[in-house]
């Protein structure tokens, strides 16, 4: 028998002893306790490969029926199906899962419109002189495709597919190559738009908004830490991640490119400017000069475009302050120089010409009388005094009309661009040019698309539902734009969209009705009980309860964790002071384990099953154990810097 099965099995049978010796005898076990030991049989009967979602229903209501029974034996059946039909309408009613089958359209669609090997080929070539190059592109392009689609599955697939023989082919190690494949493949399902993050929204009563906006920074921070764990490996041991050869490096130009390169300049904005006339551009059309001037540019259009966006931000008038009255207190306002450093703007402004905004007559008596009960000596010394601040209160819209001078931090920004595109221009080579049009036409498509449904969710535009329609509609664009959009494609789509749905719409039904039933029979009571009585302080107990998702991640999927023990979790945070939208982050990071995590490590099996021969299930898991220490660093940084999960969300919905 192979190794990984005796360590499952070792597994379920140390959840079963530890239920029976920690649970009282069968005389003394009460309802709290039945609760306990339907929590440790659902966990055994999951491992044991039972489907979820319908041993969560079928637990549920034996234990529910067992929890009526006791109270109203007569009741019980009728009861028990109430409480079925009650949970399973309050799922059909929850308007955040419609976003589910939306967003999971999306994916599969992207998935068959082959982006994919488009994407790693110009990633590989944009990062060909960084350190393990094809190991960093695997997990760039791992990350950016399982953003789109969300499907790890379908992600380690074909990036075992495409990466795998090209990384071994090159003479990187097994267990590297497996691991960045493994690792950034999971990476869909932190980064938004998630499934995982509406599942724990709608378990949690957690905006899925602020969850997407916290989570964003988190997921592009373990990314990172992947790639730099891979490049400092690929710096110590060569060997592991050997350098590309100038052979693979080699970017084939097009005949005009050559004519130009050759005749004017090899740097491509001189060159394309330079062939534009004269004679040396004879043999080279005007058509193709000008469409690569064009692709040329975009760069530095779209980086005038944006800061010229900000400017106009950053510089926008002050809202105009109404005035509505001139009311003096205990003589403040007798200075006409007080209402104007009050309102800004104002001490700069003439008199108005005769013929312009006058000040009523008797205005002046008006507003004496209105500051005669409360400002006497203001009256005395300064009789006309209202009549300026009448005359400012009325200038006050024209003053806040005008834009306000543009902070240093905006030509600070403006100027590193600045340096910055003049040093991307200086080594813009035609060959890179190349690069940049295989990026065009295969990552800023996804990337484009990926930013406007996260835009819309995240600056409030769209619910996301509606953000998720969006993204089906942008998925369908763009396999039709890739040729790829048929009735076959379709098809398969819409039914693995409508698997995949029902799925997850039967996990939490059953969830459902085993928290029902959880909580009928005080399961939660007890253990609320027990966690408060060991007196923890908030740190210990966010350490044990990471601790225990961390291990839970190894026998069980990330939809089990949530759909079976956040219900647990969740009611003791208010005792703690945790907020459930941090809570949530770090849940995120953690179960980014249940897919790297031995023996039920589905990346794994995923991988294995396309791989070649040689290649063994050991192999793979070592090279993910590396990867799980980055998400365990990755989970301290959050813990200590919490703003790198919640400043986004704090600036967006003060």
């Amino acid at each position: 028998m192979k190794k990984e099965i005796w360590f499952g099995l070792t597994i379920m049978a140390l959840v079963v002893l530890s239920a029976f010796i920690l649970l009282p005898a069968p005389s003394q076990m009460a309802n709290g306790h039945l609760g306990l030991l339907m929590l440790a049989l659902v966990v055994v009967a999951i491992m044991l490969g039972f489907p979820t979602a319908f041993t969560l229903m079928g637990m549920g209501m034996i234990f529910a029926w067992i929890a009526y029974k006791s109270q109203n034996p007569a009741l019980a059946v009728q009861q028990t199906l109430d409480l079925m039909v009650q949970r399973a309408y309050s799922v059909m009613s929850n308007d955040v899962l419609i976003s589910i089958p939306l967003f999971v359209f999306m994916g599969y669609l992207i998935e068959r419109a082959n982006l994919i090997e488009k994407l790693f080929k110009s990633m590989h070539l944009a990062m060909a002189r960084v350190p393990g190059s094809l190991a960093v592109a695997t997990i760039v392009t791992c990350a950016i495709f399982a953003t789109a689609t969300g499907i790890v599955g379908a992600v380690v697939t074909l990036m075992g597919l495409l990466a795998l023989p090209a990384m071994l082919r090159a003479g990187y190690s097994v267990q590297l190559s497996a691991g960045a494949i493994t690792a950034g493949g999971c990476l869909g399902i932190l980064i938004p738009p998630s499934v995982m993050l509406i599942v724990y929204g709608a378990t949690a009563g957690v905006s899925v908004v602020k969850l997407y906006a916290g989570a964003f920074f988190p997921g592009v921070m373990l990314a990172a830490l992947y790639v730099i764990y891979v490049i400092v490996i690929a710096k110590i041991k060569p060997s592991m991640a050997p350098p590309m050869s100038a052979e693979d490096r080699f970017v084939p130009l097009p005949a005009f490119a050559q004519v130009v390169s050759k005749n004017i300049s090899g740097n491509a904005l001189p060159g394309l400017i330079g062939a534009l006339k004269g004679k040396r551009n004879a043999a080279v059309p005007m058509r193709d000069l000008l469409n690569h001037l064009g692709i040329a540019l975009l760069p530095a259009l779209a980086v005038a475009a944006i800061m010229g966006t900000i400017y106009f931000k950053v510089t926008a008038p002050l809202p105009a302050q109404t005035v509505e009255g001139v009311e003096a207190m205990g003589g403040e306002l007798s200075d006409s120089s007080q209402i104007q450093e009050e309102a800004p703007g104002i001490g700069g402004l003439a008199e108005p010409e005769a013929d312009g905004l006058q000040v009523p007559p008797g205005s002046t008596e008006v507003a004496k009388a209105d500051a005669a009960p409360s400002a006497e000596p203001a009256k005395a010394e300064a009789p006309a005094s209202a009549t300026p601040a009448v005359t400012a209160a009325a200038e006050a819209p024209t003053a806040a009309a005008e834009r306000v001078p543009a902070p240093m931090s905006f030509w600070i920004g403006l100027v590193s661009c600045a340096v910055a595109l003049g040093l991307f221009y200086a080594y813009f080579s035609f060959a890179r040019l190349e690069i940049f049009k295989m990026l065009l036409g295969s990552f800023f498509p996804l990337a484009l698309m990926i930013l406007a449904v996260l835009g819309t969710i995240v600056f409030g535009l769209a619910t996301p539902t509606e953000a998720a329609a969006m993204g089906s509609l942008g998925g369908l664009l763009l396999a039709a734009a890739y040729r790829r959009l048929n009735y076959v494609v379709l098809r398969e789509s819409v039914y693995l969209t409508a698997k995949t749905s029902a799925m997850v719409c039967w996990l939490f039904v059953g969830s459902s009705i085993f928290s029902a039933a959880f909580a009928l029979l005080g399961g939660q009571e007890l253990i609320n009980t027990w966690v408060l009585g060991m007196d923890l302080t908030p740190v210990q107990f966010m350490i044990l309860a990471q601790v225990i998702i961390f291990l839970l991640g190894w026998p069980l999927e990330w939809t089990e964790i949530i759909v079976i023990f956040m219900p647990i979790f969740i009611p003791l945070l208010p005792h703690f002071g945790i907020d459930p939208l941090f809570f949530g982050l770090l849940v995120a990071l953690n179960l980014q384990t249940a897919f790297l995590s031995p023996p039920v490590a589905m990346a794994a099996f995923y991988l294995k099953g396309v791989s070649p021969p040689h290649v063994t299930l050991n192999q793979i898991f070592l090279g993910m154990l590396p990867f799980m220490g980055i998400q365990v660093f990755a989970i301290f940084l959050l813990y200590t810097f919490p703003a790198i999960g919640l400043w986004l969300p704090q600036m967006l919905y003060k």
